[in-house]
């Protein structure tokens, strides 16, 4: 028998908890042996699996409130003997594979060595746009084994916009989160939220100039007999957006914990996502996908993928009378509500399903790990 693969996955600063953790357990039941190496989530409780060894290797000295100043400067003061101890550690692992490199123009020069290491592009194109970022993000996309997308839109970019070679580039798709619709510490919707009656249509997650809030805001105007719920943690002025809030618009401005998460995609009739810009993948997005609700999205990414499946109606970005127009039928008609939660079902069941997910992993850390092999017997020889 075959040893099993020794796998590190590495998230520094824990931005994507719910996805390492359902990625490791899909890894181990496929029959590898996987570490996480991460951080503490300091927003709350995260769902984790089984099989695998979790390490706090990063940070274990931060302080203050997360988002803080204070924090900030405490992760960046330890960052760099973090990522040199972990080159030492990856030397026992088969295969690295990197979900963030927090510090990417740093990262490069501190980023395991003699082992081949794979990728995965959350987000393509850095969040910040700076030039010293996309030239980390570039450098760091030529220096791994491998990098993977999650949409064939997200390969494109990658090949067409930044050179990544296309040899490179797997795609694997975002997995849905099921493990948050199992949850056995679930709370309850906050008391003025279970006393709406009516349908609810609902945006939760990250609040981002390019997610669209005012486009959706501005696409609620004149919907009447229905409630728009706005939740999650700002990462923009929320003031502006609740000053501009048309009728029938309650906003819940903060981080929403996973144990409260079923509550809200459990009431919510229809979720929506008005993004800009376009994206590759949304953790929310596949957050939602786990309580198979009636999908509305911009049709970008995996939300058109998921459209492609019969599992959510898309408008074109940018479009609010369209928006405005699928808002009020989803709204007034149940049965194309119905229609798409079961889309939204079989397509949870199927192509997003952690265990098809990890045995296309595990094929990948098959071919960088062989490709790593020819290229060393080349050099020795």
């Amino acid at each position: 028998m075959m040893p099993a693969v020794r796998v590190q996955v590495i998230d520094p600063s824990a931005y994507a908890p719910a996805y390492d953790h359902a990625l490791c357990a899909a890894l181990a039941r496929a029959g590898a042996d996987v570490e996480l190496l991460t951080s503490a989530f300091a927003y709350g409780p995260v769902v984790t699996g089984t099989g695998y060894a979790v390490r706090e290797h990063f940070y274990r000295a931060a302080l203050g409130p997360p988002g803080s100043r204070v924090r900030t400067a405490a992760k960046l003061a330890q960052h760099v003997p973090d990522m040199l101890r972990l080159r030492r550690h990856a030397r026992a692992a088969d295969v690295v594979h990197a979900q963030w490199f927090p510090v990417e123009p740093v990262d490069v020069l501190l980023r395991p060595r003699g082992v081949p290491t794979v990728l995965t592009a959350h987000r393509v194109v850095p969040l910040s746009g700076r030039a010293v970022q996309e030239w980390g993000r570039r450098r760091l996309y030529d220096a791994v084994d491998a990098v993977v997308a999650h949409t064939e839109e997200g390969r494109g970019r990658l090949v067409g916009e930044l050179g990544v070679d296309p040899a490179k580039v797997e795609v694997i798709p975002h997995g849905v989160f099921d493990g948050l619709a199992h949850q056995p510490d679930e709370r309850p919707l906050p008391p003025a939220l279970a006393a709406v009656d009516g349908p609810v249509v609902l945006y939760l997650g990250i609040w981002r100039p390019e997610h669209g809030l005012d486009l959706l805001l501005d696409a609620w105007r004149g919907i009447t007999g229905a409630e728009l719920w706005v939740a999650g943690l700002p990462r923009m002025p929320a003031g502006p957006l609740v000053a501009a809030a048309p009728p029938g618009v309650r906003f819940e401005p903060r981080f929403v914990t996973d144990p409260e998460l079923p509550a809200f995609f459990r009431r919510a009739d229809v979720v929506v996502f008005p993004y800009r810009t376009s994206v590759e993948a949304s953790g929310a997005l596949f957050t939602a996908l786990a309580f198979a609700p009636a999908i509305l999205a911009t049709a970008l990414g995996a939300f058109a993928d998921l459209a492609a499946l019969g599992a959510a109606r898309v408008v074109a970005p940018g479009d609010a009378a369209a928006l405005h127009a699928a808002l009020a039928e989803l709204v007034g008609d149940a049965g194309q509500r119905e229609r798409l939660r079961d889309g939204a079902r079989a397509a949870a069941a199927g192509r997003f399903s952690w265990d098809g997910i990890a045995a296309r992993t595990l094929a990948l850390y098959e071919r960088v790990q062989q490709r790593a092999d020819r290229n060393s017997g080349r050099a020795v020889g």
